[in-house]
């Protein structure tokens, strides 16, 4: 049988109809039924449509994996390359681990030696001509901790700007559209791996298995109860950023 007479047939078995499939899925009926009759080019893409037969098969109780592999072994990727399936398709900044922190603090810590040796000079050159040197070497004493007690502190989550984390559980698929519908990005983030992103305006993201993720924006945590797919519509300028689509 194929993958779309397998859901179809598991879902009469399951007496449901593609209405409630729909309903339950949140995916078009249009779109439930040509993926019955094996017509997946409504989905949109690859990922949308490995995500609608996860989600489809999940509700009406048949195994998704061996349904998505059939997928994979119809629907070749054909001469896509690795980098662009976990790239995303225009530019967006993933946070990299930075160290130029270390490299301020040194440089803050090499002007405290040369200021210090600096005065040390002239202090020392002032107790031969003066006859109070203590008078020139307190003030200095008080003045040294203000060069030395500025610590370089960590970056804020800026204004306007929405910083998303995900760190996978288990394989999921996620994608970024912009409101237009533009897609930015499609890739799977595999198990144990954390990705993040900094979006400066509004995006649609989309999460193919919601439980096998943790996911914050801006540091909070984003709790979503759903078993199929997701879509979070992210808008840093909105005093709530975050809402379900």
């Amino acid at each position: 049988m194929s993958i779309g007479d397998t859901l179809a047939e598991a879902r009469r078995q399951a007496g449901l109809t593609i209405t409630e499939v729909s309903q339950q899925t949140r995916i078009r009926e249009s779109i439930v039924r040509a993926i019955e009759q094996d017509d997946f080019s409504p989905c949109g893409g690859h990922f949308y449509a490995r995500g609608h037969i996860r989600s489809i098969a999940e509700v009406v109780g048949v195994d998704p994996v061996p349904l998505i592999r059939e997928y994979d072994k119809e629907h070749p990727p054909g001469s896509m390359r690795a980098s662009q399936i976990f790239e995303p398709a225009t530019p967006i900044r993933i946070r990299e681990p930075r160290n130029f922190h270390l490299g301020r603090v040194l440089a803050v810590a090499l002007l405290a030696v040369i200021g210090f040796g600096a005065y040390h000079v002239v202090s020392t050159r002032g107790t031969h001509n003066s006859a109070t040197p203590t008078a020139t070497v307190r003030p200095v004493a008080t003045a040294k901790p203000k060069v030395t007690t500025k610590p370089v502190t960590h970056k804020a989550t800026p204004k306007n700007e929405a910083v998303i984390t995900l760190t996978a559980i288990s394989d999921c698929w996620v994608g970024f559209n912009s409101p237009s519908g533009q897609s930015l990005y499609q890739g799977t983030v595999p198990a144990g791996q954390t990705m993040t992103w900094d979006e400066k305006h509004a995006v649609s993201m989309v999460i193919g298995n919601p439980p096998g993720v943790k996911l914050t924006v801006n540091g909070k945590t984003q709790k979503m109860s759903s078993v199929n797919v997701v879509t979070l519509n992210i808008d840093p300028s909105s005093k709530t950023p975050v809402t379900v689509g």
